[in-house]
């Protein structure tokens, strides 16, 4: 490994580090304080800024995909290297599971104040898990994979610099936003993971941390569907946005309402 992709990899784990540790952090503060320190609006605020923040640490050094999905897609559709891709995933992942101890480590005494053995209310605080309707599939999978396409689609268009072009300092704001509102209105069925590391490495951490076998064998195995669908909607969401907008840029790769005669 290069320096130049280690010292990326090091922005992913830390970024995806700060990611997950205020957004499970605020689950864990709702869930713990019993609805008396937060609720389902705080949850998505929190997580909204966690990724703003989490961009903010890392973009600058790595572009922040902090998702293994984001890397993916942009491996598929933008020429980001993919012999940089399994370095960025292990940081994710490594990220994830690191904040997922400091986040246990702060709260453990507060766990063991709220359950006497590990129930999947509190395994809920580092994973998500569906609403008993919710089949994995197609269900299951849909919900992940419309969730990680609008978010990826996004991202491209911020990221875009022939269309709004929007200041680099700026975008950490509305992908963060962005995720602000898919919480808003596409959180009820899963939890709007998005986000392979977001949700599998801290769902590990619980495996390993004594809850079990149980978080993954929970909803028929459901553990393979916030891993699987981000992935397939992140390469859908950036595909859609290129075929309605990169592909169809003009001679002159410049948007007509942006050309001044």
């Amino acid at each position: 490994m290069s320096r130049d992709t280690l010292r990326e990899a090091a922005a992913e784990f830390l970024g995806t580090f700060t990611l997950i540790v205020f957004g499970v952090g605020v689950v864990a503060q709702v869930v713990l304080g019993g609805g008396d320190h937060g609720d389902f609006y705080s949850i998505n605020i929190a997580w909204g800024v966690s990724v703003m923040l989490g961009c903010y640490v890392a973009g600058g050094i790595s572009g922040a995909h902090i998702n293994p999905a984001v890397t993916l897609a942009l491996a598929v559709h933008r020429d980001f290297p993919w012999r940089k891709v399994l370095p960025y995933v292990i940081a994710q992942f490594v990220g994830a599971f690191a904040a997922s101890v400091v986040v246990y480590l702060t709260y453990r005494e507060a766990i063991l104040a709220f359950e006497t053995e590990p129930t999947l209310t509190t395994a809920g605080i580092w994973a998500t898990y569906p609403k008993d309707y919710l089949s994995n599939f197609p269900g299951g999978l849909l919900d992940q994979t419309v969730g990680t396409a609008l978010l990826m689609m996004v991202i491209f268009a911020v990221s875009d610099e022939r269309n709004m072009a929007l200041p680099k300092s700026i975008s950490p704001v509305v992908v963060g936003a962005t995720v602000f509102v898919i919480g808003m209105t596409y959180g009820l069925n899963a939890g709007y993971a998005l986000n392979p590391a977001r949700d599998l490495a801290p769902r590990l951490f619980t495996y390993v941390a004594g809850w079990g076998d149980q978080v993954f064998t929970a909803h028929d195995d459901f553990w393979w569907v916030p891993v699987v669908g981000p992935c397939i909607g992140a390469v859908l969401g950036g595909l859609t946005y290129d075929v309605f907008i990169t592909r169809l840029y003009g001679k002159s790769d410049v948007p007509h309402d942006k050309i001044r005669g």
